[in-house]
């Protein structure tokens, strides 16, 4: 029922991402007056969905904490999420408010052991294909140790995502000189460097321009930080889009010369649409929840669904859980981290 448009976009996604992948089932989770008649023209859909009556639905302007007290139990949005912990769906996908719905997945789902906050992981386009950047919004003023498991968390998704054995994994900083950056960057660093990790690769530092070329598979920043940059590339994207209309339609000569190269132009518009890499992963909790952009269309929401799709079937919870099990066992002493030190 969230995001911009509603149940509208998020049927005829949900429809869209069913005729790419068949053995998709759904569980549609809010007012059933609005959904039903939205199925009625998805007959493949509605064979492969049932609807679950919420009278409740999250606003997009809420805030959080008020969510969580109206919504708790009764809301689609908690219902949803409520499905994933009793097993009854793999995964969540919400176009809905993003606060609210992380609020309502820490409660309803709880931190993974050894994981302090969460963080959301969005998929970037770059050069080189593309790269995974966490935390871009959960997390404000992460500090070392939360960076680490951001580090942790981001291999196990590319591993999972990308079939990669080893992805490389980078801190993004001012500068890739070790002396430079805050306080928690350079002791994350040093913690990154000093750990005996096996499934992934500390590239080290990395700065903002590295995330356009892809330097590495997975980008690790705190969320103020993170979602800043995420919102300048989307911004940068549409303006870089903007430019390119401007400039074909201007004389009759770059309009032929369109004509010539709209081969390139279709391809460049496609590496530019933020529809093909719509879905932020809740990574650090016990089960999936993905969120969709509030104001994507149909084609963006099935984007989103189809990541929530790759995360089950590549088995991204078991990953992440292997991942943690492994570095704390690893680096943590039985009498703890103090008398590991003393010794």
């Amino acid at each position: 029922m969230g995001g911009d448009v509603g149940a509208k976009v998020a049927i005829a996604g949900a429809a869209k991402a069913l005729v790419r992948h068949p053995d998709i089932s759904y569980l549609l989770y809010g007012r059933k007056e609005e959904i039903e008649p939205l199925l009625a023209g998805y007959p493949k859909l509605k064979e492969n969905a049932q609807v679950i009556d919420c009278e409740v639905a999250v606003s997009m302007d809420e805030k959080p904490s008020q969510a969580l007290r109206r919504g708790r139990n009764v809301s689609s949005m908690w219902r949803a999420i409520e499905a994933v912990r009793d097993q009854d769906s793999d995964v969540a996908v919400s176009a809905g408010n993003t606060g609210a719905l992380m609020a309502m997945a820490m409660f309803c789902l709880k931190t993974m052991p050894e994981i302090d906050r969460p963080a959301i992981a969005g998929i970037w386009p770059t050069i080189n294909g593309e790269s995974i950047v966490l935390d871009i919004g959960a997390t404000i003023g992460a500090d070392a140790k939360q960076l680490l498991d951001f580090a942790l968390m981001g291999g196990a998704m590319a591993r999972a995502l990308f079939e990669v054995k080893k992805p490389s994994v980078g801190l993004l900083n001012v500068g890739v000189e070790e002396v430079k950056g805050v306080e928690e960057v350079k002791k994350a660093g040093q913690m990154l460097r000093e750990a005996d990790i096996d499934n992934m690769e500390y590239a080290g530092f990395v700065e903002g321009s590295d995330l356009g070329r892809g330097t590495v598979d997975v980008f690790v920043v705190e969320g103020f930080t993170g979602n800043i940059a995420l919102k300048t590339a989307e911004g940068t994207a549409l303006q870089i889009a903007g430019y390119l209309r401007s400039a074909m339609s201007r004389t009759w000569m770059s309009k032929l010369g369109y004509l010539f190269a709209r081969n390139a132009f279709r391809m460049l518009r496609d590496k530019l649409d933020p529809r093909k890499v719509n879905g932020g992963v809740f990574l650090g909790l016990n089960g999936i929840v993905i969120k969709s952009h509030g104001g994507t269309d149909a084609e963006g929401y099935a984007s989103a669904i189809e990541v929530a799709y790759d995360m089950v079937h590549n088995s991204l919870q078991a990953k992440i859980q292997h991942d943690l099990n492994e570095y704390h066992a690893r680096n943590h002493s039985p009498r703890g981290p103090e008398a590991a030190e003393a010794v």
